[in-house]
């Protein structure tokens, strides 16, 4: 495993709240990744920002009346609202606003203009005969020639994920005004992907250790060969074209906004005082990048990124791309911003505690297939798993250590053949769930998490430390000893998960520093070691009374 990790999250565009879908597909698993390698002593670097260049971005301004700006100036403080009460520990959040981002892009633009990948051609360009305008891709929709979804975007199909062009679509409507556009030529800068694709194939072909969904579908598009993209739009919003003659076009928000990746690390760069820094996570073979993004996103992100950073050349090309399929919230049903369905995350966080949502998140995370988000489960999950098999663990032997040694961890004495296997148990979980993390199998680690306090469950019943501090107080003694112990290795392995409830054990525990500082590993709490009181980590929620048949 390198010792330099560079995580990359899927850009949100800064034109609505955010949903649950969104969150559990992309955000969480990346910030679980993050804080499991930061906790594995290796140097992270966990970027993205608010996309404000793309076309939802100038639909929603339109439907509106308002500028683009105005869109952002709402949504944007909103998202980042989300990441800090849901614990998302950017080390950088940015937007593609920054004068960094434009220079980086333009950048990029002409290190492949000069290398010979772009070049202008004249093509039919779909254009609103009633708003005298010529549309972006996103401003189309149609049926998908593909797989007959009537809802397709002009750039995508989110039914079957195809990569389509506008005019692609059939029977193609203005989002605009509803009338059907009409073909007019205009001149745009195209990425010449066809000269790439057997570098990108030859490339792909090595990453064995992607998802399978992934790499079946890159290989597929790579397999049917990949037709130039046109990079430039006849808009007025998004990063300039930096060549004379182009003032009135833009580069496209499909070009620009995996950019950011880049931009955002040398911004990081910029503002911890060493503008070179960011060459460590770009240009180094110590260094890899991971991707965290939703399904829709993944031809961008192992196509299209990949075949910018060819052509610019230099730069790192992505180690793994761990996409998530969706989670649904009513029947099957996709959460979509653009269509205005799904759970909100500010309004559940309004309901629920961070660490509730993220644990329940974590045990759905659509990792290999669609999952459903139900408040009915996270509230079950809540009582009889986080609290029945964890929380109560916790603060139980805490609990019992006040009452019975005064809160000083006692001495363990020789120990029995059960305590010497829940601390091997305990120990060499660490190695097991570390690699379960390390290859961004996150629901499986949880449940693995969850298996080593279900062990020690088992443990503190079978030696029973509440009735033999009666009858034999080594025994107990022993017992809670070993088990506070093991409640602190726990504390350790459900943290990427649980960041802001095991930051308060650890504080119980009267443990110095952060977690993070103590490493991925067990940290045995020495006989005579002061802790603090019993505290709730968590509370029982209440099932609605639908959910009970009431």
């Amino acid at each position: 495993m390198s010792e330099r990790i560079l995580v990359c999250v899927a850009w949100p565009y800064a034109n609505y709240l955010l949903h649950v879908g969104q969150a559990a597909g992309a955000y969480l698993p990346a910030d679980v990744f993050a804080r499991y390698q930061r906790l594995a002593g290796r140097e992270v670097l966990m970027v993205s920002g608010s996309d404000c260049h793309g076309t939802p971005i100038t639909v929603s301004a339109d439907r509106e009346g308002v500028e683009p700006q105005e869109i952002i100036n709402r949504y944007h403080p909103r998202i980042v609202e989300v990441w800090d009460r849901f614990g998302i520990s950017f080390d950088t959040y940015t937007s593609t606003l920054t004068e960094n981002h434009y220079e980086t892009v333009q950048d990029v633009f002409l290190r492949l203009l000069e290398n010979g990948y772009l070049y202008t051609k004249t093509e039919d360009q779909l254009f609103d005969p009633e708003a005298e305008r010529f549309l972006p891709d996103r401003y189309v929709e149609g049926t998908c020639p593909h797989c007959g979804y009537t809802e397709a975007r002009g750039d995508q199909c989110d039914s079957c994920g195809s990569q389509l062009d506008a005019t692609d679509l059939l029977e193609p409507r203005s989002r605009l005004t509803g009338a059907t556009p009409v073909l007019r030529e205009s001149e745009h800068f195209f990425l010449k992907l066809s000269a790439l694709t057997d570098r990108l194939k030859e490339w792909a072909e090595q990453q064995t250790h992607w998802r399978r969904n992934v790499l079946n579908f890159t290989l597929g598009m790579l397999n049917e060969g990949l037709p130039d993209r046109a990079i430039t739009r006849d808009i007025a919003w998004g990063v300039p074209v930096p060549v004379d003659g182009y003032e009135s076009k833009r580069i496209y928000v499909w070009f620009d906004a995996v950019i950011g990746y880049l931009s955002a690390t040398k911004e990081w760069a910029q503002t911890s005082g060493d503008p070179d820094a960011w060459e460590r996570f770009w240009k180094s073979d110590e260094s890899r990048s991971y991707y965290f993004i939703g399904k829709d996103n993944i031809p961008f992100h192992t196509v299209v990124w990949p075949a910018q950073l060819m052509g610019y050349g230099e730069l790192n090309l992505p180690y793994d791309v761990p996409a998530n399929q969706y989670v649904n919230f009513s029947a099957g049903q996709k959460q979509s911003k653009s269509k205005g369905t799904g759970t909100w995350m500010l309004d559940l966080l309004d309901v629920y505690d961070a660490d509730v949502i993220r644990f329940y998140l974590t045990l759905i995370m659509p990792e290999t297939a669609d999952s459903e988000f139900r408040p009915e489960e996270l509230i079950r999950t809540n009582n009889d798993v986080l609290i029945g098999t964890w929380g109560n663990l916790a603060n139980r032997v805490i609990a019992m250590i006040n009452r019975n040694f005064d809160g000083v961890v006692p001495e363990a004495g020789e120990l029995a053949p059960e305590s010497v296997e829940i601390l091997r148990e305990t120990t060499a979980a660490f190695e097991t769930i570390g690699e379960r993390y390390n290859t961004c199998q996150f629901r499986i680690a949880l449940q693995e998490t969850l298996r080593v306090a279900q062990a020690a469950n088992r443990y503190l019943d079978d030696r029973a430390p509440w009735k033999m501090v009666k009858e034999d107080r080594d025994h107990a003694a022993q017992t809670l000893s070993v088990a506070i112990s093991v409640v602190n290795g726990l504390k350790t392995l459900f943290h990427p998960v649980l960041p802001f409830s095991t930051s308060q054990l650890h504080e119980a525990l009267r443990q110095p520093g952060t977690i993070q500082e103590h490493g991925w590993k067990l940290n045995e709490l020495a006989p005579g070691t002061q802790i603090g009181p019993a505290v709730g980590l968590y509370k029982k929620l209440d099932v609605p009374e639908e959910a009970n048949g009431g």
